[in-house]
């Protein structure tokens, strides 16, 4: 059967579409040119439930953490991976004003059942995770590949409208400034870089938590990230951004030493309003989105996937909270 739907790009958004597609029965194929400019390369897959210095609960998190856990468990089985760590995130206190919000928001129940104790030092978050993204990539890629329904190579999308009913555009900020895709969007971009680091006797569910953050991520070794330079979309690693996570490193593993085994760059695509974005482009139907993830991509790529699953089989309207035609401006007068 020729496959009707083509998902360009197999970063997190591509692979959790595709994934969901295939557990549904619906016809697709995937064209991908590698990893190389993906955003997830660069990304430690960490899920925070109560993130930022002014300690707010990630949007809608009471409902998609559960879900995000289900799917990636099912992933776990279908790929035969380890992809699902479930983490505490030990968060400590930057300044005394972090110390005054937290005090505040305990007092209200506002991240409940997230937060429920303090010290002098900090906090601890609770029902965190870190989901192994190379691994998940990987695997699902060979997966794909065998079975005829990946292609590496570049798209041009021009042309694949003309072969297929739908192209969902999952290329992330590679992909966003092409000729006629989504200029109605305001992206924005963001670039981060992590440090990956050889250390031992670290806590292998904790993930240490001070303005940057040192997450495990096996036996010996871990990540420290990540850095937000607003506006840059190079993918090159900078001296700047080395130093300053090796001075973050310095700090959270308080005298332990470290060495630095690799760094990563990526490109983060961000919306003003701090949501994902999911749909049909509104002057062209033959074209789709899925991406805009942030640095929350591992909890809210599992919502998207599962949106296009309900349009695609029921005809379900996209959530008007991620639905790409939220940026459509009404007519004038």
């Amino acid at each position: 059967m020729r496959a009707d739907i083509l998902i360009v790009g197999q970063g997190l958004a591509g692979t959790l579409l595709a994934w969901e597609c295939e557990r549904a029965g619906i016809v697709f194929s995937i064209s991908d040119r590698g990893h190389a400019m993906a955003a997830t390369s660069a990304a430690a897959g960490i899920v925070n439930p109560i993130t930022g210095r002014r300690l707010v609960k990630s949007w809608r998190v009471d409902t998609l953490l559960p879900a995000a856990r289900a799917v990636y468990r099912d992933l776990e089985q279908a790929l035969g991976v380890p992809l699902w760590r479930e983490m505490r995130v030990r968060r400590l206190f930057a300044d005394e004003k972090e110390r005054a919000v937290l005090a505040r928001k305990l007092a209200t129940g506002e991240l409940a059942p997230f937060v429920t104790e303090r010290d002098e030092s900090g906090c601890w978050i609770r029902d965190a995770a870190r989901v192994d993204l190379p691994a998940l990539l990987a695997a699902a890629r060979a997966r794909w590949q065998a079975t005829g329904r990946l292609r590496v190579e570049d798209t041009d999308f021009r042309v694949a409208a003309g072969r297929h009913e739908l192209v969902i555009d999952c290329t992330g900020a590679a992909g966003v400034a092409g000729p006629g895709r989504f200029p109605l969007v305001p992206w924005e971009f963001s670039k981060g870089e992590v440090l990956e680091i050889a250390v031992d006797g670290l806590a292998p569910d904790v993930v240490l938590n001070r303005r940057h953050w040192v997450a495990p991520v096996g036996e010996g070794r871990a990540w420290v990230g990540a850095t937000h330079q607003p506006r840059a979309s190079d993918m090159a690693p900078s001296t700047e951004a080395r130093a300053v996570l090796e001075q973050s490193a310095r700090e959270r593993l308080a005298g332990r030493a470290f060495a630095v085994t690799n760094q990563r760059a990526g490109v983060r695509l961000n919306l003003p309003d701090k949501r994902p974005v999911a749909g049909r482009h509104p002057e062209n139907v033959c074209l789709g989105f899925c991406g805009g993830l942030g640095a929350k991509g591992a909890l809210w790529a599992p919502l998207l996937a599962r949106q296009w699953v309900a349009h695609l089989t029921g005809g379900v309207p996209f959530d008007p909270e991620i639905d790409v035609r939220r940026f459509v401006r009404p007519p004038a007068g």
